[in-house]
């Protein structure tokens, strides 16, 4: 047998992402099926997503206390069992259960637990490995989630246009096979301490007690609601904007935020070695408070796609940024700083669109005025990369 290198871990943290992927974003493509087929509220259909990252809120809390007790490797294991765990339920579950809605909730709980796990564990995993350029390797790492939206959407469609939706099963069996051979690929391939052995981790109060870690922790929210403020109303921009149905308009939004996404962080990947991240990641916030405004602004229904797009492409670095500068400003946080900077993203990724959506409401539905109001969260990017930037100055200037 090949001897496995830290090359395949990386490659299967990749794979590890576009997991996570799968997990957020197939089962939304069934929702009206499932409704029409076992007879489910849309009130209780758009619950499953409010619950599957309520579940993965969680698993990134518990994460931060347990992942370094029970170890990578296990935990990564587990991560990926509890996904095809999720999957073969859905499969099974709603058509023997008395009630097909609790079969669905049972299986979002399993594959939820797994998505919430490689949250907390693929980015540590991935920072841990010897590789050359860190930061380069982050960006790409994230980029995986990206394309692994779009290639869902993708293959799901072409799948349901081909065999029909009625045959979901046979799709869902492929990303069961996905999730096994990534699971037995993490039993096998070698994994790296975060924290060099002849040092110790900072413990998990030593963070919360660290000025610097609740900055960090208020850029990953700024990342987090920055991104998925717009992103999670892409689908009312592209519906204007292409004059398309809005069916049309829930997958052309999304997958266009998401390939701009992608896109940026593998152009920053190959950029690394010539600019400084922190310089890059000015550049990008300010370009995302500018889409913010032309969506907000624009007259024009299509230029305010075009913003989505812009947004898109300006929010890729934030989050695999903040994750590189704090894996180089807090070395020792070992797996509670990712776990907890993972957290406050997803805080921010539930918060950032529900603030949006909470003063569209106050301003009569006008969804361009949510946007507006919504500048607050680049804007908190920015302060808190000012303020990094004068830490590091004053560090200098110490030595």
């Amino acid at each position: 047998m090949k001897q496995l290198t830290y090359k395949h871990t990386i490659r299967a943290c990749f794979a590890g992402y576009g997991i996570q992927a799968i997990i957020n974003n197939f089962i939304p493509l069934l929702f009206v099926f499932f409704g029409n087929k076992y007879n489910i509220g849309l009130s209780e259909i758009a619950f499953l997503i409010t619950f599957n990252f309520a579940v993965q809120l969680l698993v990134d809390v518990a994460g931060a206390f347990i992942v370094d007790k029970v170890g990578y490797r296990v935990s990564m294991v587990a991560a990926h069992f509890f996904a095809a765990a999720g999957f073969v339920s859905l499969i099974i579950l709603p058509d023997v259960m008395s009630s097909a809605y609790a079969g669905i909730v049972i299986s979002v709980v399993l594959y939820a637990i797994g998505g919430g796990l490689l949250e907390v564990l693929v980015s540590p995993v991935a920072e841990a490995c010897p590789t050359e350029n860190k930061q380069s390797v982050m960006a790409v790492l994230h980029s995986f989630y990206c394309w692994g939206h779009v290639s869902v959407v993708i293959i799901s469609t072409i799948f349901f246009a081909v065999a029909g939706i009625e045959n979901w099963r046979w799709l869902v069996c492929l990303w069961i096979a996905i999730c096994v051979y990534n699971g037995i690929m993490f039993s096998i391939v070698p994994i790296y301490d975060l924290v060099e052995e002849q040092e110790e981790s900072i413990s998990l109060f030593g963070l919360l007690k660290n000025k610097l870690f609740w900055m960090l922790m208020i850029m990953m929210f700024a990342a987090g609601s920055s991104e998925q403020a717009v992103s999670q109303w892409s689908s009312a921009f592209a519906e204007a904007g292409l004059k398309v149905p809005k069916a049309i308009g829930d997958l052309a939004g999304p997958m266009f935020f998401a390939i701009m996404m992608g896109l940026s962080r593998a152009i920053y990947s190959k950029l690394t070695v010539k600019f400084k991240l922190e310089h890059m990641m000015y550049a990008m916030t300010f370009l995302c408070l500018l889409s913010y405004l032309i969506i907000a602004l624009s007259p024009i229904p299509a230029l305010s796609l075009v913003g989505c797009g812009i947004c898109g492409f300006s929010v890729g670095i934030m989050w695999p940024g903040t994750f590189s500068i704090a894996a180089a400003l807090l070395r020792r946080g070992g797996t509670a700083l990712f776990a907890l900077l993972a957290l406050a993203g997803d805080l921010g990724c539930g918060g950032g669109p529900t603030y949006v959506g909470m003063i569209s409401d106050k301003m009569g539905g006008a969804l361009d005025k949510g946007i507006l109001y919504a500048v607050i969260f680049p804007i908190l990017m920015i302060i808190g990369l000012f303020i990094l930037d004068r830490f590091n100055k004053n560090v200098e200037n110490d030595i």
